[in-house]
């Protein structure tokens, strides 16, 4: 990045600070485009893009002939959800059923999808990754035909284990095994440590290819309190642990699917202990950490993994490219088990997204793609807790999460947003009702938002739609 552009980000960031603290509060002018040049030592250009950053993420405007002024005010945005309490109302049919009609609409380009679970095409270096591909062909052997070995590509996990230094994992090229996927990393490690009939801890609400994963291979799911900022309720993981035999627990340490929750640091070295004590493996689905809007990436679990209870899987499905299937897994001391799975389940991954992937972490370009759709969907995230304060009935409840790309809504309890999918679809708007995301008879006035779209006008209109039918149903 250029000099230029820190220095641009630099002061965005301060004053963003000062507004999100009330140093700066709605309606304040804000210094000149040349006192910020003579406080900074910067360039007009410089200031200006400054401001520009800070204008296309709603929190100051422009007003003709007398300055800049703050727009925004966190204490205009929805309330905060509270700690869910799941409750035991077996319904798993109810879960399946939803699941299948959402996923059926996913693919009819012309709905406007709120429910897909992953950033939209144009936010991904498409042209760069096709070069790529082209790259890869050359570079491999019989042009990426032959199998890989059952590890995965070596420098693909090179590339993984120097990018771990980000977070602090310290992780080598041998610790990692590669997979069609993250989900496909879930899969074989909880094929790895369980049998039918064990009983797994996950958050709740949790993401559905989760449950539907633990049902598919007969297990148990205890669903437990999780916050929309810190995640699982630590004090009820604690007697869960000490009161139930639990094979293994399954959990999103960073920006969580459908929450967005982040552990805070404390947590995730408490959650590891409480692991090593009990002797239960931690399945850490880290798909989302790269995604992250403040100044550094959030550590892991397994960041304080000494013992190698956790099992950390990744993917670059959330912030690359969906449709290539590359994912891994750190297995720690289960790598023999895991690496066992994979091969008598798929033998190997596949070769030539493997090497693209590879290719785009050696070269630098996925560092340099993540600063751009950070940026795009921290001015998403916010653009749509605007609109939602703006459009949806009183007493609506957002998570306000500082990465990833999803939001939690809870509604007013008159609200059925498995009515609302079917009403919004006729609009050609697909949503995810919260009632996907359990097995229990739950979170049926609740859903999960994508801001993983590109922001604009027929956007901005749909979440007008979408709170004008649900302030129909209140």
């Amino acid at each position: 990045m250029s000099k230029n552009g820190l220095l641009y980000q630099r002061i965005a960031h301060n004053i963003e600070h000062q507004i999100k603290h009330d140093v700066l509060r709605v309606g304040d002018k804000l210094p000149s485009i040349r006192m910020i040049c003579r406080e900074h030592g910067v360039s007009m250009s410089t200031a200006l893009q400054a401001y520009y950053d800070l204008e296309s993420k709603g929190l100051i405007e422009s007003r003709p002939q007398s300055g800049y002024y703050v727009t925004y005010s966190h204490k205009h945005f929805p309330a905060m959800p509270e700690t869910s309490n799941p409750v035991y109302h077996p319904d798993a049919s109810g879960t399946d059923g939803l699941v299948a009609r959402v996923y059926a609409e996913l693919g009819r380009e012309t709905n406007l999808t709120f429910s897909l679970g992953a950033p939209a095409a144009e936010l991904l270096p498409v042209a760069k990754l096709n070069k790529a591909v082209i790259n890869a062909m050359r570079s491999l052997p019989a042009g990426g035909t032959s199998y890989e070995q059952v590890q995965g590509s070596s420098k693909l996990r090179q590339q993984i284990a120097r990018w771990s230094f980000s977070w602090g994992g310290h992780l080598r090229e041998s610790d990692l095994l590669t997979t069609a996927g993250c989900m496909n990393a879930l899969t074989y490690s909880l094929m790895a440590l369980t049998e039918r009939g064990d009983t797994i801890v996950v958050e709740s609400p949790v993401y559905f290819g989760v449950l539907q994963l633990a049902r598919s291979l007969g297990l148990q799911v205890l669903e437990l309190p999780t916050h929309a900022v810190t995640g699982i309720d630590l004090d009820t993981l604690k007697k869960t642990l000490q009161t139930k035999k639990i094979k293994a627990c399954l959990l999103v340490s960073n920006f969580s699917n459908p929450l967005g929750s982040c552990m805070p640091d404390a947590h995730k070295k408490e959650v590891v202990r409480l692991m090593e004590v009990h002797g239960v493996p931690l399945i850490e689905d880290d798909l989302y950490g790269d995604v992250y809007f403040g100044q550094h990436r959030p550590k892991s679990c397994k960041t304080y993994d000494e013992s190698g209870i956790v099992l950390w899987c990744g993917s670059v499905s959330k912030t690359l490219s969906p449709g290539y299937r590359v994912g891994w897994v750190a297995p720690g001391r289960f790598k023999e088990k895991v690496i066992r799975t994979k091969l008598y389940h798929s033998i190997s991954s596949t070769t030539l997204t493997q090497e693209a992937i590879a290719g785009f972490l050696e070269t630098g370009r996925y560092e340099s793609h993540l600063r751009k759709l950070r940026h795009t969907l921290h001015t998403n995230s916010l653009q749509y807790l605007r609109a939602i304060g703006e459009y949806f009935p009183e007493n609506t409840k957002v998570s306000r999460p500082e990465g990833g790309f999803l939001l939690w809504l809870e509604l007013p309890k008159q609200v059925d947003t498995v009515k609302l999918y079917e009403t919004a679809l006729k609009f050609k708007i697909s949503i995810a009702p919260g009632r996907m995301f359990t097995l229990q008879d739950q979170y049926n006035h609740c859903v999960r938002l994508s801001y993983g779209l590109l922001w604009n006008e027929r956007v901005d209109q749909a979440l007008k739609l979408l709170g004008k039918l649900a302030k129909r149903m209140c």
